[in-house]
């Protein structure tokens, strides 16, 4: 069994709020695959349901972000589960908007969120990595990720959305690289390798010769000059 974890802040102020968009995430996995109704559990919502063979529990913890470990822990506990089963969807202001990366243990890069879940079960489990955007000053990060995303990045945020649900069977059988593809299918779609040749341009009509007005003896001298 894998939990998959959207990381977030509970209440409808925070639902559109940059810091949001692993909880988007995994709404999304869970709207397009079939999960059951989310419900109250583990100091959070759950949903459970399939990916590709695998059982999956999706888990958006209700304890606000800067207490995201504790409701982790106690799902972790209750299925014996160990730090490798767990994958968490989160925010990052170090990649730029619309980029995505995966990875498997680290630090928490002063991440609020996943610095609790470092201190209540270790760094060993895997992360996806939602990049969106540094607002270009430390001191006005708060107040940038606890913002809607703007209407503007409604493009990019909706294709990455749809490609981590397109990808979420390979996310959860442990295939990082599919999982990466799926999603550049629908970040990066690759061009066509036919380019269609330009049309070929019609010849010009030839033009009609003007109609020979010489009389016949004018004919016959200039044909012996």
């Amino acid at each position: 069994m894998k939990l998959i974890v959207g990381l977030g802040n509970p209440g409808a102020k925070y639902a559109g709020h940059r810091h949001n968009i692993g909880y988007m995430a995994v709404d999304r996995i869970a709207d397009a695959h079939g999960f059951g109704p989310w419900r109250s559990k583990f100091q959070g919502s759950v949903s459970e349901g399939r990916l590709g063979s695998e059982k999956v529990l999706l888990l958006k913890p209700e304890t606000f972000m800067n207490n995201s470990g504790q409701s982790i822990g106690e799902a972790m506990r209750f299925f014996k589960l160990s730090v490798e089963d767990v994958i968490v969807l989160h925010d990052e202001i170090d990649l730029a908007p619309g980029k995505v990366r995966f990875k498997s243990g680290g630090g928490h890069a002063g991440h609020n969120g996943l610095r609790s879940v470092h201190a209540h079960i270790g760094d060993g489990y895997g992360r996806v990595r939602i990049g969106v955007g540094h607002p270009g000053r430390k001191e006005a990060v708060p107040g940038y990720v606890l913002r809607d995303f703007a209407k503007a990045e409604a493009g990019w945020v909706e294709d990455v959305l749809q490609g981590i649900s397109d990808g979420s069977s390979h996310l959860a059988s442990g295939d990082g690289g599919k999982f990466m593809n799926a999603i550049a299918l629908r970040t990066a779609p690759p061009r066509s390798s036919k380019t269609p040749k330009p049309p070929t341009p019609k010849p010009a009509p030839a033009e009609t010769p003007p109609p020979d007005a010489r009389s016949a003896l004018q004919k016959l001298m200039d044909k012996f000059k």
